[in-house]
């Protein structure tokens, strides 16, 4: 179907004029009522944020999002998009995309006057209809509102000829959804300027009185302990927020482990499969959920699931490198892989510890609890008595990087207590996939005190306790 290309042609189509938030709710009515989820890709809060974001955007509410790092409040505020309609007719040659019936942009009113039924429109996708703003310090009124543009001055037109603004953000943004990361981090004299666009509808650039009624929807998105380390939100803005909602990491290990595979992006190379276990996924998240109850942790900061899926990433990655190194082109992470989370996770969490120099000690001690967790999830200890007694017998194990699959797979061909209790972990044949799961038996005998284990760099052995 051709779109109107003229203001007589969109008149006699039958479009229809609406705000912004009734375009938004009308569109939520309609997916609300054919079951479809408004919001793809946000795991873990079907019960908590979703509900109240869907009944903000019903209520027709500005939103601030309440939360600590990590919590997908960005991604949540950039799927709002796609609430809207995908295609918006406007003005064209207008910067802030003028509504065609209600022009207020003094270049698109004159254009009306001049043309009427024969003013050009265009159209724009709903992608573009979206205005994002880091804020900073810094940020000034220009930035968010706009300035005199001296270019246009020296042109020859006034001072108090609107024509001579540039206009920042929020009204380029027009008849769109602008949001604004880290709200309080908005010098409150910013703040008020905003306040005074989005409500009072007026704001004075270089003391000139600029009316500027725009449709707007306004989302922000500020960590709790802003509010009293960096900055603060003035009340009469938090009081314009309609709704406020309160976001939260994954409650549930199963629901953060969905993450970590939907967002990681593991290594993808030619002649080699990855395969990733259950149980060394489960690792991975049970590690992070640790650290976000360990009193050794700075909570305040807060343990991004970020963590999480550059964990899952390096886990990958060192697997990877070591396979490559052997000549495999099966890669399966082991226990043995683990230690390379020590890099990808110091830079993410907040040690508090009196001891200079523990840091290191305390992510291995969480990583260690998250084996041993994960290990009691699958096996008791009755499970195990006979991979215990071979060892009793004199059976001795060497793991690490030098350790090749095939010589884990040769191990269970001699040792059938080890070979059933791997069973219980994977049904594969693959030597990788059997190396894994030997790995984590021995690990998570060892942490549970039947296993002595000795290491030495990327080397460990394994053996009897008495």
């Amino acid at each position: 179907m051709t779109r109107p290309l003229t203001l007589g042609e969109l008149r006699k189509s039958g479009w229809k004029s609406r705000p912004v938030k009734e375009e938004m709710r009308q569109n939520a009515v309609t997916k609300i009522s054919a079951s479809d989820p408004l919001f793809d890709g946000v795991l873990g809060y079907e019960n908590t944020v979703l509900p109240q974001l869907e009944n903000a955007v019903l209520a027709g509410h500005d939103v601030v999002f309440l939360g600590e790092r990590g919590q997908a409040k960005t991604r949540m505020i950039r799927s709002m998009v796609n609430l809207l309609d995908e295609w918006m007719p406007f003005i064209k040659g207008s910067e802030i995309y003028d509504d065609p019936y209600q022009p207020v942009f003094r270049y698109a009113k004159d254009l009306v006057e001049e043309l009427g039924d024969e003013t050009p429109i265009d159209w724009e996708h709903r992608d573009n209809r979206y205005g994002e703003k880091l804020a900073t310090p810094d940020t000034s009124i220009a930035d968010l509102i706009g300035e005199v543009d001296p270019i246009k001055v020296a042109e020859g037109r006034y001072l108090s000829d609107e024509l001579t603004l540039h206009y920042g953000m929020v009204p380029r943004t027009n008849r769109g959804i602008f949001a604004i990361n880290e709200l309080p981090d908005l010098a409150e004299r910013i703040q008020v300027g905003l306040l005074n666009v989005l409500e009072e509808r007026d704001v004075q650039i270089r003391g000139y009185k600029v009316r500027l009624p725009l449709d707007v929807v306004l989302i922000a998105s500020a960590n709790p302990e802003d509010y009293t380390n960096r900055g603060r939100l003035i009340t009469p803005l938090k009081d314009r927020f309609g709704s406020q909602i309160r976001t939260h990491y994954p409650l549930e290990i199963e629901t953060e482990m969905e993450i970590a595979e939907q967002e990681a992006r593991p290594l993808e190379a030619e002649n080699i499969s990855v395969s990733v276990p259950e149980f060394m996924t489960e690792i991975v998240t049970t590690f992070s959920h640790i650290a976000r109850s360990s009193p050794q942790v700075n909570q305040r900061s807060g343990v991004s699931v970020r963590m999480t899926v550059t964990n899952y990433e390096t886990l990958v990655a060192n697997a990877a490198r070591r396979a490559l190194q052997r000549g495999e082109t099966h890669v399966v992470p082991r226990v043995s892989d683990l230690e390379a989370l020590m890099s990808s996770s110091s830079g993410k969490i907040e040690i508090e510890s009196i001891e200079e120099g523990r840091d290191g000690q305390i992510v291995g001690q969480m990583i260690k609890a998250a084996v041993l967790e994960v290990f009691k999830g699958r096996f008791s200890p009755e499970d195990l008595v006979g991979v215990v007694e071979s060892f009793d017998t004199g059976t001795i194990v060497h793991t690490g990087d030098d350790v090749g699959s095939n010589d884990y797979a040769d191990l269970l061909e001699g040792n059938a207590a080890l070979a059933v209790a791997v069973s219980e972990l994977t049904d594969s044949s693959e030597p990788a996939d059997l190396a894994s799961a030997v790995e984590l038996v021995l690990e998570g005998l060892h942490l549970s005190k039947k296993l002595n284990k000795e290491a030495t760099g990327t080397r460990a052995t394994y053996r009897s306790r008495g």
